[in-house]
């Protein structure tokens, strides 16, 4: 699991500082070459290979922004055929250290949480619940520094025309597709705008209000104290306490064969652009330049009032040099995969036939803040053998005869049975902490 972390660093020409615990757990057997390239020509789409083109604008207020790009990652060491990429945006707060640990460990926790010797669909099906379990330990890592910086983080990992997204706090990203089919493609994890975070995070223990001034006036968004941060959902934090999870939000969708256009972007840019307004200011443009144009469309409406960070990712199909033009009389239909009839937190499922959402696949979505929902009972991991792994951090540890295998070592006394996969003491902690199971380690601390 760890090599193919390190694959995919090393194929972008970065190396990722390693976790030395992840020397504790065995490596799982190696298998041939030539398995892993047959299994994956036998489980993938030869012909879904599109070409990624990216461009990346910014202007600093703050310097608390953040990117990733990893175009050329492989998931099979030495094959061409398994490429896939990698865009993020770290939206820092608080100091930069969150963003900084974040930027350097997502991708590798995220990909040593994949079993490795699978086919390309089978990897697929694994991406979204290994995202969850690779936030939550960088979180995990990131709190053990004792800091209490913060950041947001928007992942988007991109295989042929699958691509999927992870997100926690207010980095958007959006799909803009021919015809002038605008989708969004994550949530605002904004207290102000989302209702039923604001039911979770005062269900767990955390308290919601506005900056009380003097004299009882109450001024600015909604925040959650201790702390007072905006946002219901981070990485680090540690001073507003464990109901501001890292579980993200997860959306995987197939586009058609016509490609299409993401728009990946800190909250400088989207609290002066609209999603269509930054999807139409740089149409018909090479990335390089639609990004540029995205940062300086948003600086001329609101000015430079915070971080602007702008990733534009064209996916372009094999047999065209640049997207195809979207005609003019529908450039201004928005169409979300999110926001429609179903709750914001709505817990989606892998389907077996897909849902068709205008040229978009929807393959899978699921936003609920619950560990058991997120990591399922069939999480593929080494629970059903000794030693067994944990589905958050991919340590392995011999159980002991009061030790069941889908509990860890700690229980609290409000804790239901748990029906996920196995987790190690540590991270049981940290499930019924999010919960609001056990006190957090919040301590008020101004900001």
């Amino acid at each position: 699991m760890a090599a193919a972390a390190a694959s995919a660093a090393a194929a972008a020409g970065e190396s990722f500082p390693r976790d030395p615990s992840a020397a504790a757990a065995a490596p799982p057997p190696l298998l041939p070459l030539a398995t892993l390239i047959g299994r994956e020509l036998r489980g993938g789409d030869r012909s879904e290979r599109p070409a990624v083109r990216y461009g990346h604008a910014a202007f600093a207020k703050r310097g608390e922004d953040y990117f990733l790009v990893k175009p050329d990652c492989l998931r099979v060491p030495g094959n061409p055929s398994s490429s896939f990429s990698v865009f993020a945006i770290f939206d820092g707060h608080n100091g930069v250290s969150a963003a900084v640990f974040t930027k350097e460990h997502l991708l590798d926790h995220v990909l040593s949480a994949i079993p490795q010797g699978i086919s390309r669909e089978e990897w697929l099906q694994a991406l979204p619940r290994a995202l969850v379990a690779g936030f939550v330990k960088t979180d995990i890592d990131f709190q053990r520094k004792g800091e209490v910086s913060g950041t947001t983080a928007t992942l988007v990992v991109i295989d042929g025309l699958t691509v999927t997204v992870a997100s926690v706090g207010d980095s958007r990203c959006i799909l803009d597709t021919q015809g002038g089919l605008v989708s969004l493609l994550t949530v605002d994890h904004r207290l102000e705008e989302n209702v039923e975070e604001r039911e979770r995070v005062t269900a767990s223990g955390g308290e919601v209000g506005r900056l009380n001034l003097c004299g009882g006036q109450e001024v600015g968004p909604l925040r959650c104290w201790p702390g007072g941060l905006c946002l219901s959902r981070s990485i680090g934090d540690t001073d507003v306490g464990e109901f501001i999870v890292p579980i993200p939000h997860v959306k995987q969708v197939k586009l058609s064969s016509a490609g299409g256009r993401l728009i990946i972007a800190s909250d400088g840019i989207w609290d002066a652009l609209s999603s269509e307004t930054a999807a139409k200011a740089c149409r018909g443009l090479p990335a390089e330049i639609a990004a540029k144009l995205v940062v300086k469309e948003a600086l001329r409406t609101s000015g430079l009032k915070d971080d602007t960070t702008c990733l534009v990712v064209d996916i372009i199909p094999s047999d065209q040099s640049v997207l195809p033009s979207s005609p003019k009389k529908n450039q201004n239909k928005l169409r979300s995969l999110l926001f429609g009839r179903r709750s914001q937190n709505t817990v989606g499922k892998l389907m077996n036939r897909p849902a068709s959402v205008g040229a978009v696949e929807e393959l899978f979505e699921e936003g609920s803040a619950m560990l058991e929902e997120r990591l399922g009972k069939n999480f593929p991991s080494k629970a059903n053998s000794a030693p067994f792994r944990c589905a958050i951090c991919q340590m392995d540890q011999t159980p002991t005869e009061d030790l069941p295998a889908n509990s860890g070592t700690f229980f609290s006394p409000t804790s239901k049975p748990w029906e996920g996969p196995y987790l190690c003491s540590d991270c049981r902690r940290k499930k019924d902490a999010m919960e609001g199971k056990r006190p957090s380690r919040a301590t008020v601390l101004s900001r």
